[in-house]
């Protein structure tokens, strides 16, 4: 499995941006598949997953993000809106091919597979 994350840029506090994570090879609508993110000198952080098409998020993000998928294209999406400059930081997504339980879904250890990160800058 392949995964390209595109949609990073540089945007205004307040401002929003939509991430897509395109998988190929062999992907798969089960599973899980989330989205992390590393800021400068800090640790890779969870963001959001979806199983099926329920998602689950960090508390940080809730009521901000949203992710979604189409899965007849592959992708999951990460929707984010009112964004702040603590949001900076290169997004990356990760997938796996099993059913995780809720408390799984934040470690980064659980997920297989990775794309490439795309940077997210959100100027104050």
């Amino acid at each position: 499995v392949q995964l390209q994350a595109s949609g990073g840029g540089l945007v205004q506090a307040g401002g929003s941006l939509r991430l897509s994570c395109v998988a190929s090879g062999r992907a798969s609508s089960s599973g899980v598949t989330a989205w992390f993110r590393q800021a400068p000198g800090k640790e890779r952080q969870f963001v959001a997953s979806i199983r099926w098409n329920v998602g689950t998020y960090a508390t940080s993000v809730r009521g901000r993000f949203t992710i979604s998928r189409d899965n007849a294209k592959n992708t999951v999406y990460l929707q984010m809106n009112s964004l702040k400059p603590e949001d900076t930081a290169v997004y990356y997504c990760a997938t796996v091919p099993r059913n995780l339980i809720v408390s799984q879904m934040s470690v980064a250890e659980e997920y297989d597979y990775w794309g490439k990160g795309t940077l997210v800058t959100v100027s104050s």
